[in-house]
């Protein structure tokens, strides 16, 4: 595997009581996405503007907009997936009610942590597999589909540490990166919602990755974590760019703004000891790169 480097570098868009952040999701002109650690999800805006949206005590992970105007939100620790709805999403700062959308406890192994749902309303949910904070031994992982009204079923299994999942434009092909596998595999959509033809859509070896999302060229950008880098990987594994985040954690990537050129990468100065202690310093950075967007999220 060649890497190219692209020369690009980023700049930090929002910095403030960021702990560990993730799900970043491009969404009505704001950059929506997680704080794990900091209990909160958060927008911000092309300014750098960082509000607050909502509490999620849970540690809320993964989030997913719906054409209503609700969004869910993966609740890691309690293995739960949220639904948040406002009478008035278009309020200058909308009363947001929360409520439980799907039990994952019975069907996920340890935490719950990304999604993205489908123009079905299908929500394909990833969870760890195992305790990697308190060092546990690598155990593999189920990837869940949670159909509209909550259904829980498993679609995939031994996935190593299964994290981003990405649907193709078309909605035919599903991918899902592996942080302990070192890879991306991919799997056929069916119509019923069944994944087929499970194959590796790219090796990573030496590499962590984490979130993920595609561009109009087919190609994803992964943030990969313990490396402080995130890559333009083709399918095949051929690493086209390579934006480096020295020092920093690499958690998670998304391409958004006005024509969806903007790569925002969200960063995190810790290490797992610290971490384990909540100390973390997180923030939004961005850059702007030459191939736009594609597919969900």
């Amino acid at each position: 595997m060649t890497a190219m480097t692209s020369g690009s570098s980023t700049r930090v868009l929002a910095d403030g009581g960021l702990l560990l952040s993730d799900g970043p999701r491009w969404h009505e002109g704001k950059l929506w996405f997680s704080d794990l650690y900091g209990g909160g999800v958060y927008s911000t805006d092309l300014e750098g503007s960082l509000t607050k949206v909502l509490d999620i005590p849970g540690y809320p992970a993964g989030l997913a907009f719906l054409p209503d105007g609700s969004w869910l939100v993966v609740s890691q620790h309690d293995q739960r997936l949220l639904r948040v709805t406002s009478e008035d999403t278009e309020a200058a700062t909308p009363e947001w009610r929360v409520s439980e959308y799907a039990d994952l406890s019975g069907v996920a192994r340890f935490d719950c942590n990304d999604l993205v749902v489908d123009s079905a309303a299908r929500a394909f949910v990833t969870c760890f597999g195992f305790d990697a904070g308190a060092g546990a031994d690598l155990a593999p992982a189920p990837l869940m589909r949670v159909d509209p009204g909550g259904t829980v079923s498993i679609v995939a299994d031994d996935l190593l540490f299964p994290n981003a999942i990405v649907l193709t434009p078309d909605e035919r092909t599903l991918l899902v990166d592996q942080t302990f596998g070192e890879s991306i595999v991919a799997f056929d959509l069916a119509p019923d919602g069944g994944l087929l033809n499970r194959r590796v859509w790219a090796e990573l070896p030496g590499r962590n990755p984490d979130g993920m999302c595609m561009d109009a060229e087919g190609a994803v950008w992964v943030a990969c974590v313990y490396q402080g880098e995130c890559l333009r990987v083709a399918e095949g594994g051929e690493v086209l760019e390579r934006i480096e985040t020295p020092g920093r954690w690499a958690t998670a990537c998304m391409l958004g703004g006005p024509e969806r050129r903007h790569l925002f990468v969200l960063t995190t100065e810790t290490t797992l000891g610290d971490l384990a202690n909540g100390i973390a310093h997180g923030r939004v950075e961005v850059t702007e790169v030459a191939v736009p967007g594609a597919g969900r999220p």
